[in-house]
């Protein structure tokens, strides 16, 4: 299978050196849980044309700054080629901004969140299990974020996987839609996040919340199960 990995965020300037891009860390983590996975890559943060719907095994929207209510010139087309993915039946998921668009593309709400800043290592309890997850179905996950915007409604036909008290609706499937979405960012190891997270401290986020974040991160995290469920999900549609 092929996996179309649709890039909407780069790694922050300070730390972009230092690090893989956000494709090649989804790459990794779902290589590990599906070695004959193939990729490619379409980066409309860097201008890249959107592919034909119907000439797709899978697609993945990643994370990225932007929100979806900004007006960049690839927002609205990335949302009406999530319908269009969606009406050829094709299999989807999006991580962060990626659960956000999607949610937002397919008739639910997003804003930025009231509560303010969500980082570091954040534990989901689990409501639903698909036949997809093949059993592997924790009572929770842990898993590393970083977001302030949270989709607040749920498309039409959807459903909660994941959920916690700071975001009710972490985890969706949109049911007869052949896709799934989540807020965290199973693609970011500790280290990455611990220095994303630095980069921020003072502005926009506050010192004590990022040395409590990156502490956070000493705890065991369920990266490599949500690349499973992923890699399972996009196989078994």
């Amino acid at each position: 299978m092929k996996l179309t990995i649709i890039e909407t965020g780069l790694i922050p300037e300070p730390i972009r050196q230092d690090f893989a891009d956000y494709p090649e860390m989804f790459r990794r983590l779902i290589s590990a849980a599906d070695p004959d996975m193939e990729f490619e890559t379409i980066s409309v943060i860097q201008g890249e044309e959107l592919p034909d719907p119907a000439s797709l095994e899978g697609i993945l929207i990643t994370g990225s700054p932007a929100g979806v209510y900004d007006d960049y010139p690839w927002i609205v087309p990335l949302m009406q080629f999530i319908r269009d993915v969606a009406a050829a039946r094709v299999p989807q998921v999006g991580i962060c901004f990626g659960h956000q668009i999607m949610a937002e593309a397919l008739g639910g709400k997003v804003v930025k969140s009231p509560k303010g800043w969500g980082i570091g290592r954040h534990t989901y309890e689990v409501k639903s299990c698909p036949d997809w997850m093949d059993g592997d179905c924790p009572a929770t996950i842990s898993v590393p974020v970083s977001h302030q915007d949270q989709v607040v409604t749920l498309p039409p036909g959807a459903s909660v996987l994941a959920r916690s008290d700071f975001t009710p609706f972490a985890g969706i499937d949109y049911g007869k839609t052949h896709a799934i979405s989540f807020q965290c960012h199973p693609e970011f190891n500790a280290e990455y996040s611990a220095a994303l997270y630095t980069i921020r401290k003072g502005r926009p986020l506050a010192e004590t919340a990022v040395d409590m974040a990156i502490g956070s991160l000493e705890q065991p995290l369920d990266n490599p199960r949500l690349g499973g469920w992923i890699a399972r999900f996009l196989t078994q549609s």
